[in-house]
């Protein structure tokens, strides 16, 4: 996640470190306060609340996924690669922004009737859409078979949305191994001809590379 510069910028990466290791309910501005020297005053003044902070983690970090594909989205042109982009983005940000996705990623529903998330169910509303678009163009394009598009991008998102439970930076296979087994059985089966599905379910395929450079231009990070 992009950081902002000063004490705002440490306020909220400890934040969003906390959320991720603990959870929303269980991290406290005492605790960031007393990791920060400083006082929970300080915190307020910077935020308000401590649920400014989740809205602020949430639309910083989906908006970083929805930047990052739009941009992927100008250099893939079909749907099966567009399906395959989405995935390994989801894979690649468990390490390249692991805290934060984590953090968003575990409390998606947290706050989610707060009027004052519009904004973050908004944009999560967009990132579903890229997948329901993409589903039902290749569809329409004689591409992938006929199925439930709302539904099969439900499950799609489904999946990658609980993948920080079992993922681990140092003890899971390689991001780009987890996307590519993640599109094979997505992808392929979407695809009404399955016989050039490995140019894309492998870890160097093209498209983790073009994910991987949109990523790391609209967040600033690297693996």
């Amino acid at each position: 996640m992009p950081r902002s510069p000063g004490r705002r910028g440490e306020i909220l990466d400890a934040f969003v470190r906390y959320v991720a290791e603990r959870g929303y309910d269980r991290t406290n501005m005492g605790d960031i306060a007393d990791e920060l020297g400083m006082s929970k005053g300080t915190i307020v003044h910077h935020f308000g609340t401590k649920a400014q902070m989740l809205r602020e983690l949430e639309e910083t970090h989906l908006a970083v996924q929805l930047d990052a594909l739009r941009m992927a989205w100008d250099r893939l042109a079909a749907p099966h690669e567009r399906i395959a982009a989405i995935i390994y983005a989801s894979a690649l940000l468990q390490v390249i922004a692991r805290d934060a996705t984590v953090a968003s990623q575990r409390e998606v529903v947290q706050l989610s009737d707060d009027p004052a998330m519009q904004q973050v169910r908004k944009l999560r509303v967009q990132l579903q859409t890229l997948a329901i678009d993409e589903i039902r163009n290749g569809i329409e394009g004689g591409v992938f078979r006929s199925v439930d598009v709302e539904l099969a991008a439900l499950q799609l998102w489904g999946s990658l949305e609980w993948m920080w439970v079992w993922f681990d930076p140092a003890d899971s296979p390689p991001p780009e191994q987890v996307g590519a087994a993640f599109v094979d059985v997505f992808l392929g089966g979407l695809l009404l001809d399955r016989l050039g599905l490995s140019k894309w379910a492998s870890p160097s395929a093209d498209v983790v590379s073009v994910v991987r450079e949109c990523l790391a231009s609209v967040s600033g990070a690297t693996d």
